[in-house]
Order: C-alpha cells, then structure tokens, then sequence
C-alpha cells in the first residue's frame, strides 16, 4: 500500500515522474538536439515519434526495465507533458513502431551523448 503523496489522483507514482524530470537534467534538451545533429541523426520528416524522444525513451527504458515498450513511452510523455516540455494529446505508438524508431536511431548518438554528458560532469 503506498504511502500518503506517493500517488497522484491519477494513479500515476510520484517518483516515476521525479525519474523524467532527472533524465531532463541529466541529459538537457539543447545537447540531446546537439549530439542529434553531430550524429546525422535528425529526422527528415515530422514523426510520431522525435529522434529526441527516442533518445529519452532508451534512457527511459533503463530507468523503467521492468514495463513494457508502451508503459515507457506512456510515463516519459506524461512525465514530460508535466514538466511543460510534450504536447498535451499523443497516442503511444506500437511495440513495432518504437522499435522502427530505435533502430533509425541507433547507438551513435547515445554514445556521444554518454561521453559528453561524462565530460560535462567532470568540468569543475
């Protein structure tokens, strides 16, 4: 049984929303989009699903193992929808689709992202 402030009315856990927000300050939208163009990796056509939040939605997964495609790509754009950063209605795309987008994505610019995020926290 969860304890008082822990669940929102929604049902939605506090901390999964603490988790999103730490993703954001972690890794800031500005070099997300930066190691995106560094890595040729910026989509050419408006999608369902943004290289950016492709990126976010791999860390997420990390932060979130044990839910499916669809439960990660659900509480990284309502974490982000409260954080002011999301659009207020998107459809949670496929198990197929993510997986599409994560492979049109793929390793380079979490690579760079990781050696750069190492970098900066390193910097005194």
């Amino acid at each position: 049984m969860p304890r008082a402030g822990q669940l929102k009315s929604s049902g939605e856990r506090l901390s999964d929303r603490v988790a999103v927000g730490v993703l954001t300050q972690a890794f800031p939208p500005e070099l997300v989009d930066e190691v995106l163009a560094d890595t040729g990796r910026i989509q050419q056509r408006n999608r369902l699903l943004p290289a950016r939040l492709v990126v976010y939605f791999v860390l997420a997964m990390c932060l979130f193992s044990g839910q499916s495609y669809e439960e990660v790509a659900r509480l990284l754009t309502t974490g982000l929808r409260g954080a002011r950063c999301w659009r207020a209605s998107w459809a949670v795309p496929s198990t197929a689709a993510i997986w599409k987008a994560r492979s049109r994505l793929g390793v380079a610019p979490l690579r760079q992202l990781f050696a750069r995020g190492t970098s900066r926290s390193s910097t005194p």
